[in-house]
């Protein structure tokens, strides 16, 4: 066993790298003791059970992505806008170093959780929404600047903007993970851009082409 002032740390790393590689259901007690040199009558010790774990493990998970990820990705040495393809790029990059190092795209941690235990498992599936939540704000952030510079549109929802922009990030990162194919990150992050000014200019209300302006269902069926 590890000394007692770290077996607690080495349980939390173990199982966040556990679940990321392999998913909740099918990482055990006994995989994590085992992956982290900590005997189980420890485990029990720090943790009452394994979602009290995999909860610490999403708050170790989320601290690394706001230190080595978000702060750097969403740092103002960039016009805001570009910051968000420097994102998918930093995530593109850190995707092609697990390729490299284990043989597999690994995804976003919170959003794979959230997909397997939502209905499982509703308090790890809040915390990660909270953890979503977090580049969230970064990215309403970005858009918030973006509409004060006037790159976006003022009368943009931000939060809206924000919240499409996550969804697509999620959308492409699943996708990068199940084609195990990290260059998708890269390939599909300049659209994001795209995102931010396409669905934040006000549209006009459209009409069926065969329905003449006015009319309404009942009158057409009279």
């Amino acid at each position: 066993m590890g000394r007692t002032s770290d077996a607690k740390e080495k349980l939390i790393a173990a199982m966040a790298a556990l679940v990321h590689r392999r998913g909740y259901v099918a990482v055990s007690v006994d995989d994590v003791c085992a992956e982290a040199g900590v005997r189980k009558g420890s485990f029990y010790h720090f943790f009452a059970s394994k979602r009290d774990l995999m909860l610490a493990a999403l708050q170790s998970h989320q601290e690394m992505a706001r230190d080595h990820v978000l702060e750097i990705a969403f740092a103002p040495t960039l016009p805001p806008l570009e910051r968000l393809d420097r994102f998918f790029a930093l995530v593109a990059g850190m995707e092609t170093a697990n390729k490299k190092s284990g043989g597999h795209v690994l995804g976003c941690p919170f959003g794979n959780l959230a997909a397997e235990v939502a209905a499982s498992e509703p308090e790890l599936a809040r915390a990660a929404d909270q953890a979503l939540g977090g580049l969230a704000f970064f990215i309403q952030s970005v858009l918030q600047e973006a509409k004060k510079r006037g790159d976006i549109d003022r009368r943009a929802d931000v939060k809206e903007t924000a919240d499409a922009i996550l969804a697509y990030f999620e959308g492409v990162a699943l996708l990068a993970r199940t084609r195990n194919d990290p260059s998708l990150l890269k390939k599909l992050g300049p659209r994001a851009m795209a995102l931010a000014t396409e669905l934040t200019s006000p549209r006009p209300a459209t009409r069926s082409p065969s329905s003449p302006a006015g009319s309404s269902p009942a009158r057409r069926r009279r």
